[in-house]
């Protein structure tokens, strides 16, 4: 019979995970985190119970924050549980199970004052987030921060009502500056490329739509390091909750599943301080940009490569794509003919080795991860995984036809049937946009290049135009299966 995950079930769930070796009554706050959601409790918190067991640091908990109703329906599952978190950590061979007790508390969206109040208070030197590539209010195409966004023009507007994460993350360095405080660094861990200069241009942008000295003092004295972060975490379903009482015997209302591996590159840049993480494995430089080109085009490019072959041929689980022979060779040739020869060196890495590594991962049957959860938000992470790779080649004057098959396939994607006349459900925050370009597309290839946000210089590049439109017309006529085959066989 499994047990119910709280403070006083702990030394009973020993024998099943690991625990704590601190006390929590030990810990107090030091970050507020927006968007507890799992991977930021498979990374950021377990590097942080990594650090607290040592017995230092116990100075930096996490108190969770929100703005969305997810987050308070996350907040109240974590209550109930005196806010712990099982982790089960999934090799190819071999799973175990630990739990985490990093976060302390979790301020509900609902009460914004609070939060303000919260990140104000000078025990904060740490505000990170995790609130996925679309909550950034980038242009796609460009790449930087667009003021344009209504929520942004809100906050700027609205600076003691403020709707957005940034928005209330401004309210609080306001208080801040107001008081004489140090203002706290702001850290993300999103799948951005230079996410730390995209959250300080939304931070700033906010501030400057609300007092042009507020957003001169936010540029000067706060600071917003870069970060590459990396671990595969898959959402909890019914599968997983399944998992851990059965064969963990713990009974946790949301807890986490994840490969193994876990790497974090972070810009030693703050404000006012920060953990020891380099004491649990933490790489902390100067320079982050090697490793987050690496890990964006190489390994989150892989997964859109496999995606969406994989998805228009009704594959379910990220592993059993891994599989199938056509879409594990379609994922190599691409990497290997088109992206790992453009991504300049990184430190003490071997980009081949590296690429070994990530099909290992790719293949791990115990993750569960979905074929759909990879195809989720295209209209984001495609300008940010993808798109670079084909412009940087573009540029040099090299071949696109794998990557523009990519982007082709992604195309079909969105039309919303797959090669067995399956509908896709909706899986984009744009996808009417994308379905109705795609739709157009089937007939005039070229009409889904016309998302001029997206695609920018890439979609007007006649060499990226001819191979998109052949391969989408490829794809039309023969399917995803026989395209693949032409492509392996450079007949495509």
């Amino acid at each position: 019979m499994s047990i119910r995950l709280s403070l006083a079930n702990l030394d009973r769930i020993a024998g099943k995970a690991a625990i704590p070796a601190y006390r929590r009554d030990s810990l107090s706050p030091g970050i507020v985190h927006f968007g507890v959601g799992n991977f930021h409790r498979a990374h950021q918190a377990v590097y942080l119970d990594d650090l607290f067991n040592t017995g230092r640091d116990h100075d930096w908990a996490l108190i969770g924050a929100g703005v969305l109703p997810s987050d308070e329906a996350m907040r109240e599952k974590l209550e109930a549980q005196d806010w712990l978190t099982t982790v089960v950590e999934q090799d190819n061979a071999v799973s175990a199970a630990r739990v985490t007790g990093a976060m302390i508390g979790f301020l509900s969206p609902a009460d914004k004052a609070a939060i303000v109040r919260q990140m104000a208070d000078p025990a904060i030197r740490i505000v990170s987030m995790t609130i996925t590539e679309g909550g950034y209010f980038v242009n796609p195409a460009k790449g930087v921060f667009d003021p344009t966004y209504p929520e942004i023009i809100h906050d700027g507007r609205n600076p003691d009502d403020p709707r957005t994460v940034f928005g209330l993350i401004v309210a609080a360095l306001k208080a801040r500056q107001a008081a004489g405080i140090v203002p706290f660094t702001v850290m993300s861990c999103d799948n951005i490329p230079g996410n730390g200069e995209v959250a300080r241009d939304a931070v700033a942008g906010i501030a400057d739509l609300a007092d042009i000295d507020l957003g001169k003092w936010v540029r000067d004295s706060v600071a917003f390091p870069n970060a590459m972060v990396d671990r595969i975490t898959p959402a909890t379903g019914a599968r997983e909750l399944k998992i851990a009482a059965e064969e963990f015997g713990i009974d946790d209302n949301f807890p986490v599943f994840c490969e193994e591996f876990r790497q974090w590159v972070l810009e030693d840049h703050f404000s006012a301080g920060r953990p020891a993480f380099e004491a649990v494995g933490v790489t902390m430089t100067k320079d982050v940009e090697p490793y987050e080109r690496m890990k964006i085009r190489i390994l989150n490019g892989g997964h859109a490569i496999i995606a969406y072959p994989a998805g228009l041929m009704d594959i379910h689980f990220v592993h059993e794509a891994m599989q199938e022979p056509l879409i594990v060779e379609f994922l190599e040739k691409v990497e290997t003919d088109e992206i790992i020869p453009i991504v300049p060196p990184v430190p003490d890495t071997d980009l081949y080795v590296y690429f070994a590594q990530i099909k290992r991962r790719f293949a791990n049957p115990k993750i569960g991860d979905t074929v759909r959860r990879l195809c989720l938000d295209g209209s984001n992470r495609q300008p940010k995984f993808i798109l670079p790779s084909t412009a940087d080649r573009l540029r040099q004057g090299l071949p696109v036809t794998g990557l523009a098959l990519e982007s082709a396939l992604w195309c079909r994607y969105c039309y919303g049937v797959t090669d067995s006349g399956r509908e896709i459900a909706p899986n984009d925050p744009n996808w009417d946009r994308l379905q109705r370009h795609a739709r157009k597309a089937k007939d005039d290839p070229l009409a889904f290049l016309a998302m001029d946000d997206i695609f920018g210089d890439v979609g007007r590049s006649e060499t990226f135009r001819r191979a998109f439109a052949h391969s989408l017309k490829t794809l039309w006529e023969v399917g995803t299966e026989e395209t693949l085959k032409r492509y392996l066989s450079d007949k495509l």
